[in-house]
Parts: C-alpha cells; structure tokens; sequence
C-alpha cells in the first residue's frame, strides 16, 4: 500500500542532506544519462542549503536549484566514501570528499532558477512542518469550498505535504466524515484539523515513520509502537475500530483509496 512519500519524509531528506553533504564541493553526474545536462550545471559547485515544502525537496547551490519530487518510486540512499559503482537507472549521483548521494527513479529531478522555484512555490499551500506558514488560508480555503474535506487535505494547492495516510488518520482523530463539504465545518474545527497535523508531521519528522495513535488505543500501550498498532483507520478496512468497534469502510476518493469509521465519523 506504498504511496507518494509524505510531507514528514521529504523534510526529514532535507535534514539529513543538510548535516551530510552542504558546504561540501560536490562532483555531480547522471549515469542515466536523463539529468546529464543538470548534473552538468552543478558539477564543481558548493551544496549551498537544502528546503522541503510539501512533498517537493530542494538542493541550493549558488543561483540555481536543484528540485526532486520523488513520487511513487523514488529514492535517495547514501554512504560514506568510498562510493559503490553505479547501477542501474541512476538518475543523479553526487560525490563529495566524505559521502556519497544516489537518487533513482524520481517523478521530476530538474535544475531550476529563483522564479522557475518561486513558480512552483505559489502552486502549493502552506506547509504544516513550516515556520510561519499560513494556517489562516488553509482554513479560509477549507471553509470556502463545496469539495469534501478528504478531497481538499489532498489537494497539494490547499495544503502542502499531507497525503493519504494523515488525511485519513487526522479526520478520525477529529471525527471528521471525509465526505463532508468543507464549508459544512467551522473554522475552530479546521484550525484543529491544521494544528493536530504539525504535531504528527513533526513527530513523522523525528522517528521517520507515521504513528497517529494514542497508547490507550493501541493492542500493546507500551514499547515501541508495532506497524500493526500505528494507525487508527489507514490500511484497516474490514477491521473493527480501535475506538468502538464498527467496522472501518474504505472507497476511492481523488484516485486513493480512503479509510474511515462510519460511527465516529458520521
């Protein structure tokens, strides 16, 4: 049931790129040869900084920008030196004087300029694992819209980073039907929904899993948390609910297939 990376993986790439490789002079190449002419613009220079807004990872380096969205099969992996040799269908690979930085199979793998960047920046809404972000347009969109709030948390425009499993999972913490319009909800409800979302993005970020249970809820309350134990509805159709015992219904919505619990979330 593997889907698009979400918005706590990305940010934590982010992280850990910053502490691996910027400030470091990188060689750069593309042995697939679909980012050759990229790999080229950055070959030679300094990994300035590293970004993530929403689902989309961003390496700086001086006046350009290297911009990844991995999508469905997509992934980094990396290593100290010395570099394995390359294999298969190895879209970038950055080597510097300590590690090494693979990447395979990503949706987009583009060089961008600053308004190339800015442009996709203002097709996203504000991203919960953000500094500053604007949780008042989330809820002014959300309040707005006729679209049911299931489709609207997956919609990258209104709300960056949040993919199935936390729109799942955060409307049933909130009780929230994910066919309900999103302007039938009052904006203290949406501004929960928002703020209980950076609580469990940023402790995404930190364990480098989604776990959206309270121990209460969970079949062993202590320890560390079994896959089996991380999620309320996601994943559990056919299932009794942790809470009261219905079982949770699952249909498609926006082209994934959604999870939730008809008796808490009527």
């Amino acid at each position: 049931m593997a889907g698009v990376p979400e918005g706590h993986t990305i940010h934590r790439i982010a992280r850990h790129h910053d502490r691996l490789i910027v400030g470091h002079r990188v060689e750069a190449s593309s042995p697939q040869g679909r980012f050759a002419e990229g790999a080229a613009l950055i070959d030679g220079q300094v990994l300035a900084g590293t970004d993530a807004w929403g689902k989309h990872l961003f390496h700086r380096y001086d006046d350009l920008w290297v911009h990844v969205h991995l999508g469905l099969f997509g992934k980094f992996r990396d290593g100290a030196l010395p570099a394995p040799e390359p294999r298969g269908a190895l879209r970038m690979r950055l080597l510097t004087d300590t590690h090494w930085v693979e990447l395979r199979g990503p949706t987009a793998c583009e060089v961008l300029t600053d308004p190339e960047r800015d442009a996709i920046l203002a097709r996203l809404g504000p991203d919960p694992l953000r500094r500053g972000a604007d949780a008042e347009a989330f809820v002014s969109r959300v309040t707005r819209s006729r679209a049911p709030i299931g489709a609207m948390l997956m919609d990258q425009s209104v709300i960056a980073g949040v993919g199935n499993v936390y729109r799942a999972e955060v409307l049933f913490r909130h009780g929230l039907s994910p066919f309900r319009a999103g302007r039938e909800h009052r904006p203290e409800a949406v501004q929960a929904v928002w703020d209980d979302l950076v609580v469990l993005l940023r402790a995404g970020v930190r364990a480098g899993r989604i776990v959206t249970t309270e121990p209460g809820d969970r079949e062993r309350p202590t320890g560390r948390v079994r896959r089996v134990d991380a999620h309320y509805v996601y994943g559990r159709a056919g299932l009794p609910c942790r809470r009261c015992g219905t079982e949770v219904e699952s249909a498609e919505m926006v082209a994934r297939r959604l999870f939730w619990c008809p008796a808490c979330q009527p």
